[in-house]
């Protein structure tokens, strides 16, 4: 017996040794080749969705769990999406994530599993539909009044066609209607009905209206007319199409998306067409409102015409009449002309006066007036300005008078000056042969200096 710490005992070269890339990849092979499309039913949990779109879920029971994808390409075609807690059967491609060394299933279809899942995909489809706007009131198109061709896609061995059948020619028979067979259950159900509503509306000439209808059942029979591609081609159809599916409490799809719904294929033929007593009794009121309308509007004409040929016997009145009237006219238009004229003369002469205040004339006289005023006062005030003025100037005259040396002169002084004009102060400021200025009190004397004498 080996020790726990030996080598095995095998040979060197009968040992495989694999890789962990090696080993996962070969898993993955064997999984893809033995296992490539299986069948999976489980709980939906740990959903998420990350930025790249992909749908991530794990599907556990009591003691497993399985990894899933569902990619965004295929998400789009799905009707339904799961949520947590919902038991759903899956079907798909199992192949192993080698990075984590983990298999997964890579979805392809997905379906809820019993009535509650059912619901839930109901509510789901419902609300991506109205979010698109397939529901809203204002693209339901009205049906015509009475229709001449009918065309009722459902299962021609259902009870429902001929209920419809012996309502509608019950209450007006023969009318054109056109039985379009297709099976309102099962998993071909949604695309052949789709198809039905398509054709229909490729036809020539097309129906006036198109009636979906089949019988009462549970929400698993009824769950064709929960598909999208019947929403859709509800929809998108030219024809208004009245959706009769189920009873009375049944809600599908087709009646969210269709332009008329009616609890029961019965009920659809009674809104389609009303009796046809109900209409010839109409007809006959009309035509009883038209004979009183038209003799009413009759027996009003004889009336007009009478008054006018009584009118017409004696035209003279008439003349009299319109004599007066233009009389009473001439005197009433005088009247308004000289009210008219009278209004305006008033409303001129105030102008006048406006404009005679106003006139450049008056300004003129106020004007030469403030002028000559302003004259006055403008003399008076320079006049006394000159006299103050001159009373000043005696004052400093005098006062200029009393320091001339001019003033001295005139007391028999002089005043020698040399040839730049300098006063001579003594004289040894000249030289003999020098011309000196002698300033006395009236003119001046031009000397030559002959002689200069000096005194210490």
């Amino acid at each position: 017996m080996t020790s726990p710490l030996e080598e095995p005992s095998l040979p060197f070269g009968e040992r495989r040794i694999y890789t962990v890339s090696q080993l996962s990849g070969e898993v993955r092979r064997l999984l893809e080749e033995n296992l490539s499309l299986v069948w999976v039913e489980g709980e939906a949990s740990a959903i998420r969705r990350p930025a790249s779109g992909h749908l991530y879920l794990t599907l556990k029971d009591a003691s497993s769990q399985l990894r899933a994808v569902i990619f965004r390409n295929r998400l789009r075609y799905l009707p339904f999406r799961p949520e947590e807690g919902l038991q759903v059967l899956a079907f798909g491609s199992l192949t192993v994530y080698e990075p984590r060394g983990e298999y997964q299933l890579i979805i392809d279809h997905i379906e809820p599993l019993g009535a509650g899942a059912l619901a839930v995909a109901f509510e789901q489809l419902k609300r991506k539909l109205a979010a698109e706007g397939l529901f809203e009131p204002g693209r339901k198109k009205p049906l015509p009044v009475l229709p001449g061709r009918v065309a009722v896609v459902t299962s021609p061995s259902g009870a429902a066609l001929w209920d419809f059948l012996r309502i509608l020619g019950r209450r007006f028979s023969g009318l054109q209607v056109q039985v379009y067979p297709v099976p309102v259950q099962g998993q071909t159900a949604p695309g052949l009905i789709a198809e039905a509503l398509a054709d229909l509306n490729r036809l020539e000439p097309r129906p006036e209206v198109i009636v979906l209808t089949r019988g009462g059942g549970s929400l698993e029979d009824l769950w064709a007319f929960n598909d999208e591609r019947v929403a859709r081609a509800i929809a998108a159809s030219a024809v208004p199409v009245v959706s009769a599916v189920g009873h009375e409490l049944d809600f599908t799809i087709a009646d969210f998306a269709a332009d008329l719904r009616a609890s029961t294929p019965s009920a659809a033929a009674e809104l389609l067409v009303r009796p046809k007593d109900e209409w010839l009794a109409q007809v006959s009121g009309l035509a009883a409102r038209l004979i009183q309308s038209l003799t009413g509007r009759l027996n009003g004409g004889r009336l007009r015409v009478s008054g006018l040929a009584q009118r017409l016997a004696d035209p003279r009145r008439s003349l009299v009449r319109r004599r007066l009237d233009l009389d009473d006219r001439t005197e009433r238009l005088a009247q308004a002309a000289a009210r008219l004229l009278e209004s305006r003369r008033t409303r001129l002469e105030g102008l006048g006066g406006r404009l005679l205040a106003l006139s450049p004339r008056l300004r003129l006289a106020g004007l030469k007036d403030r002028r000559a005023a302003l004259s006055r006062d403008l003399l008076r005030e320079a006049g006394g300005r000159i006299k103050a003025e001159r009373s000043r100037l005696a004052r400093l005259a005098e006062r200029l008078e009393a320091l001339s040396p001019l003033a001295v002169l005139a007391r028999g002084y002089s005043l020698t000056l040399d040839s730049g004009g300098r006063v001579v102060k003594t004289a040894g400021q000249v030289k003999a042969g020098h011309r000196v200025t002698v300033r006395l009190s009236r003119g001046a004397l031009g000397c030559l200096v002959e002689e200069v004498r000096r005194q210490w």
